[in-house]
């Protein structure tokens, strides 16, 4: 490994070694772009690796709220504004109990390659908390996304740090912190959110812009390796926002999608699986996809645990894992391969493990990289960003257009980069050298900061 490379991971690791997942991010992204390194020596002068992996800023507070109840609840928030090189910051809030400063971190890292693919002027960051919003009432969320903003809005503006959703903030959660927001700064600034709903300034095709990426992104790999989506069997962890649409994408270009997934369990329908039965369970009545069976009775449900994920023993020609990172560790990627899988797109963030990875890869697997397969949202949500500041809307064929064009530009980016510092076919170091090659530039433009 390269002299300047090895230091700056022993130093990561060093300062922050109980960051997990922050960890597994920086040495994905850092252990592929060596060859960058080696071409531009002058990185290692310019401290290039030890600025990158360093957020702007990381904010952390306190949100107390009161339930149904009146009980006092405290949970904790976050904003990791990790990089703000070509433009203001830009990435999505997670509620989830999961959520810590690791997994923060991480996310932020992804998002500062992500939006550098896109093309588009917009820098990294990622926010949240531990917050669960299943089982809470609409009352209980709403005040919870008030608290959460009456201290986040001193850190964001559509010109300083543009948030979004992510898991567990949907359209309602944003539309409470949109509302206060508006609130407390007395002012109404369109663009200081995104996937906002289309009646207050949301951008046509923003939920759908994720999955539908995706898509695009895995028809313009599998055409570049002499391959079709047509005629494909599909299997899709998650069944959320970036599922859902996944899979209609995947039915509307001819494949047949046969399993999905949520934090429970996941459903096997060999006939294919009716997207209107899950949009109507997870969309609209906030259940579980065990419900699916009530339509479905024909279609076989396997529970799922932290340590069981059924989903990944189900023979299909792609996976898709759209739910959480790390859905697909080095057992379930031999499984996979096993099964005769082709191809993994990755339409959550760091689903695959770095060693799944790894053995996808060495055994000729196609993976569609999140930060290049993924891009779609967030290209999306700065297309509704400028709409804000136009105001003027697109039609949602004219976003879908853009969308496409954008995640056909991405591919291509990925493909280049990975050509030109030899690793075709590699799409997983394509995307990161590209990325990191436009970064690095950048900081070599801006000085010392």
């Amino acid at each position: 490994m390269n002299k300047y490379l090895n230091k700056v991971i022993k130093d990561i690791k060093k300062r922050d070694g109980k960051e997990v997942e922050f960890l597994q991010a920086v040495n994905e992204v850092l252990t592929t772009v060596e060859p960058v390194l080696e071409a531009h020596p002058e990185y290692e002068k310019l401290s290039i690796l030890e600025r990158i992996t360093e957020p702007e800023r990381m904010v952390m507070f306190r949100v107390p709220w009161v339930n149904d109840k009146g009980k006092i609840i405290v949970n904790r928030g976050f904003r990791i504004q990790f990089n703000s090189l070509i433009g203001p910051y830009k990435g999505g809030l997670r509620f989830h109990p999961s959520v810590n400063l690791s997994i923060i971190k991480f996310l932020g890292f992804e998002q500062i390659f992500k939006n550098a693919l896109t093309g588009l002027p917009i820098g990294g960051a990622k926010g949240g908390s531990d917050f669960d919003p299943k089982g809470k009432s609409d009352m209980e969320i709403m005040r919870f996304c008030q608290s959460f903003m009456t201290e986040l809005y001193r850190h964001i503006g559509q010109d300083v740090d543009v948030p979004a959703g992510d898991i567990g903030v949907g359209g309602r959660e944003i539309g409470y912190l949109f509302g206060q927001y508006k609130r407390i700064k007395n002012a109404y600034e369109g663009g200081v959110l995104t996937g906002k709903d289309i009646i207050y300034g949301g951008s046509l095709a923003r939920k759908e812009a994720t999955g539908y990426g995706l898509l695009y992104f895995m028809r313009e790999m599998l055409k570049a390796n002499k391959q079709s989506i047509k005629g494909k069997t599909v299997i899709i962890s998650g069944s959320g926002n970036v599922a859902i649409y996944a899979c209609e994408k995947a039915v509307q270009m001819g494949s047949k999608v046969v399993a999905m997934s949520d934090s429970n369990g996941c459903i096997y329908d060999a006939n294919g699986i009716d997207l209107d039965c899950i949009k109507e369970i997870k969309e609209v009545k906030r259940g579980r996809i065990k419900e699916y069976l009530d339509k479905h009775p024909k279609a076989k449900y396997m529970e799922s645990s932290a340590h069981n994920k059924p989903i990944w023993s189900i023979k299909a020609d792609i996976a898709l894992p759209c739910a959480t990172q790390n859905d697909i560790t080095l057992e379930y990627a031999k499984q996979l391969v096993k099964n005769g899988v082709i191809a993994i797109g990755e339409g959550a963030n760091m689903p695959c493990t770095n060693e799944a990875t790894e053995y996808l890869l060495s055994k000729g697997v196609l993976v569609a990289p999140a930060k290049a397969a993924n891009a779609g949202g967030v290209a999306t949500s700065a297309i509704e960003m400028s709409q804000n500041s136009m105001r003027f809307y697109h039609t949602f064929e004219e976003v879908d257009k853009k969308l496409e064009q954008i995640m056909v530009n991405i591919f291509n980016s990925c493909q280049q980069a990975a050509k030109e510092y030899g690793c075709a076919g590699n799409y997983v170091s394509g995307a990161n050298i590209a990325a990191f090659k436009k970064l690095a530039e950048a900081m070599k433009m801006q000085g010392i900061v």
